[in-house]
Formats: C-alpha cells, sequence, structure tokens
C-alpha cells in the first residue's frame, strides 16, 4: 500500500507526496503528459528530442548537471508513446536543488541553437544505431505502422524518419514546448525522507509563479477493429530468422487488461511458459520464444516474438505457434497454473515498489491514467481474474483476422 498525499498548485500543477522517512533519500520526479502519440505525423520524435532538450540548458542553468552532482545526485528521463518523464534522486537533505532544477527548466529552456544542434545530432546517432545498424532494430519501425493504421501508435518514439528530426526548426522546437511543457500538463511526483508541508512550501516557491499554459484536450484517431490478417517480410543481414506476432489488445485502463496481461505471462514470461517449454525446449523449433504486453494507455499490442532455431523454417516456426495457440484455446487453464502466474504477476509488482523511485514513478504514471490511487489496487485486480476470463480474452485476441505478422529473414 503506497499512502500518499495530493494537492494542486493555482497554476494547474498537480503535486503528489509520498512520504518514506526510512530512506535518507528523497525522489522529485516531473511527468509531463506527452508522448510521440501527440506529434503530427509529418513532424515526429519531438518528445523524444525533447527528452534531450531539457539537459541542455534553460533561463538560469547553463548547466544542469553541474550543481546536482555538487549535491550527491543523479538524474535520468525516458519517453514513451504515452508520457516523457524526468526524475531525480538526491539526498533529502538537498531536496530545494531538485526543485529549483525541475522548475527553472519547466519555466523556460534556454533554446541555444547550438544545443538544439548537438541534441539533434545525439539523437539522429541514436536513431541510426538503434534501430537502423542494429540487427533486427527496425522490427518495429516496421511492425508499428502495420498493426497500426490510424493511430499515432503506429510510429515509433524515436520518430517515424529520421529526416523529420533532422528537418525540425527552431520555430517547431518552441511551439512543441508551449504546447506541453507546462504546469497544467504536468504531474510533480515528490517521495521519500521529507514532509507534506514542506513540499507544498518549496512546490509553491519554485512552480508557483510558472504560467499555467493552456491544458491540452486530446483528440487522437482511435482504431478501428481489425477484420483481416496482415503480414510483410523483410529481409536483412541479422543472425537468425525472426517472428513477430502482434494481436490489438484493450488499453491500460480496461478492466480485461489484467486478463489478457495474465495471458501473455502464461504463454509467454519465461522458461515455464507455454511457448518456451513447448517450442523451445521440446520442439526446439525456436532458440527464444517469448510473449508480452505494451501496456499502452490506449488499446496497444499482444506480442508474440521469437528467433528461430537453425534449420527451421519461418514457416513451420509460425504455423507451431498457431496450432499452439489454438490448443491452448481449447484446453481447460489448471487453477494451480492460474494461482502459479498471478501471485508471480503481483510479487513482480510488490517488489517493484520497494524501490523509492519505482513507488514514485507508478503514481506519477496512474495520474496519467486518471487516478493514482490504481497502485494500490493492482494486486486485487490481478487475484479477482478467473480462468474463463483469460480463456476469454485468448479467443478474443488471439486470431488470425486481429494479427499483423512480422516475418524476418535472415540473408546470408
Amino acid at each position: 500500500m503506497i499512502q500518499f498525499d495530493r494537492f494542486e498548485l493555482e497554476n494547474g500543477l498537480q503535486v503528489i507526496y509520498h512520504e518514506d522517512l526510512t530512506n535518507p533519500m528523497v525522489v522529485v520526479n516531473v511527468l509531463y503528459n506527452v508522448g510521440s502519440r501527440d506529434e503530427e505525423e509529418h513532424r515526429t520524435g519531438f518528445a523524444h528530442l525533447f527528452e534531450h532538450l531539457m539537459f541542455g540548458g534553460s533561463v538560469n542553468v547553463p548547466s544542469y548537471d553541474e550543481p546536482l552532482q555538487k549535491v550527491g545526485g543523479e538524474n535520468n528521463a525516458f519517453t514513451s508513446p504515452d508520457i516523457t518523464n524526468y526524475y531525480i534522486t538526491l539526498p533529502s537533505e538537498n531536496i530545494e536543488t531538485a526543485f529549483w532544477l525541475e522548475s527553472d527548466r519547466m519555466l523556460s529552456l534556454s533554446f541555444d541553437p547550438k544545443v538544439l544542434e548537438v541534441q539533434r545530432s545525439v539523437v539522429i546517432e541514436e536513431f541510426k544505431q538503434r534501430y537502423l545498424n542494429q540487427p533486427y532494430g527496425d522490427a518495429w519501425l516496421k511492425l508499428r505502422p502495420l498493426a497500426y493504421e490510424t493511430h499515432p501508435y503506429k510510429w515509433a518514439t524515436i520518430g517515424k524518419e529520421i529526416e523529420h528530426i533532422e528537418n525540425a526548426t527552431m520555430d517547431d522546437v518552441k511551439a512543441f514546448f508551449k504546447r506541453f511543457y507546462h504546469p497544467s500538463n504536468a504531474v510533480l511526483v515528490v517521495a521519500g525522507n521529507s514532509s507534506l508541508n514542506e513540499v507544498k512550501r518549496l512546490t509553491e516557491k519554485w512552480f508557483g509563479n510558472i504560467p499555467a499554459g493552456e491544458i491540452n484536450n486530446r483528440s487522437l484517431p482511435m482504431e478501428k477493429p481489425q477484420n483481416q490478417f496482415k503480414s510483410i517480410e523483410v529481409h536483412a543481414p541479422v543472425p537468425a530468422d525472426s517472428l513477430y506476432m502482434a494481436f490489438h489488445m484493450p488499453a491500460r485502463t480496461d478492466e480485461e487488461y489484467y486478463a489478457v496481461d495474465l495471458l501473455s505471462d502464461i504463454l509467454g514470461r519465461g522458461k515455464s511458459s507455454i511457448l518456451y517449454q513447448a517450442l523451445v525446449e521440446e520442439n526446439q523449433l525456436f532458440g527464444a520464444l517469448s510473449a508480452y504486453v505494451t501496456g499502452s494507455s490506449d488499446p496497444g499490442l499482444f506480442v508474440i516474438n521469437g528467433k528461430l532455431s537453425e534449420g527451421v523454417s519461418l514457416e513451420e516456426g509460425e504455423k507451431a505457434v498457431w496450432e499452439l495457440i489454438e490448443k491452448f484455446k481449447q484446453a481447460e487453464l489448471p487453477e494451480v497454473a492460474l494461482e502459479k502466474v498471478k501471485n508471480k504477476a503481483e510479487s513482480t509488482m510488490v517488489f517493484g515498489e520497494v524501490e523509492l523511485l519505482n513507488r514514485a514513478m507508478n503514481l506519477a504514471y496512474a495520474w496519467t491514467l486518471g487516478d493514482p490511487e490504481m497502485v494500490n489496487h493492482e494486486g486485487e485486480k490481478i487475484q479477482a481474474v478467473m480462468a474463463k476470463d483469460i480463456k476469454a480474452q485468448a479467443n478474443k485476441i488471439l486470431r488470425k483476422e486481429n494479427a499483423s505478422v512480422l516475418r524476418y529473414f535472415s540473408k546470408k
């Protein structure tokens, strides 16, 4: 159970405080409710670019890292299709340094042309190294637009095309910042060894005078139900043939999400999973095989991914996966197997919350989903899932008409 308090500033900034007096550290986490799904299709990669630009200096702080390092702090950030998250961990006695740094870059970046050019180059290099020049790196660049036809999940967080970042202007950057990086589109989570009164005082002192900004009302095109099997083939110099199968599934806030998440665990999480036992251990068709969900805020994807064993064709491997899926749909799901996977999922969640940073980030993300209290009900929702719920979702989701398949052939 994560106990927390909430309050809001007049400029719209949402604040969540979680006290943990047993920890000498404090986490200051700022989540902006913007991800790659908020971009325009002809101008993508901006959310990820801003993850880098936010460390390039602000109005009063030319070097973000230097003052933080002097007080024993660490920081990092990440971008997803749904959010952009920045966090600082530092000794609790130096908490005000984090408030100063985060508020100053929320107030305004320096918008130094040199910083833009440096970070643009960093992102372009990342695009090349991680997505274009790495084995299987472009798989999701191809799988996303295959699975999604209208929703902006159809491009990756790094961007749809490298040219979008290459051609980004300073006016583009300023417009994106003005639209998304302001108090009314953010949540500040403070967790650790402090007090509610102190957090209120520091929040008002450092964030209270920042202009609210316009409220961003999302109006994203929703994906229509898929009713036709889709597939593409890729030939590239990679170590082994690889199979990617994506199925549309419920959003993170849907009640059915928990049954689908457990379904992915039963089929493909770890070496005890059905897919691994049957097609890796017993029949040795795959060298590796797993299933997982994207966990997106909007309806996401259930993914099965595996690398074929040498001498086994993609056709043979894909056929075996489909046969195993149909066999699973027809068979009874033993209660002992369900209890095992539910307990494993809940224990993973509980152990994850041992880390103070994870508690802070979970509270921030739950806020974007509509209710920070979600973090305290995940366990009971997992335990409430029944075998019939999982079988129902398997029959609903794991259908050929709902599948998008990428066959990645190894070109010797």
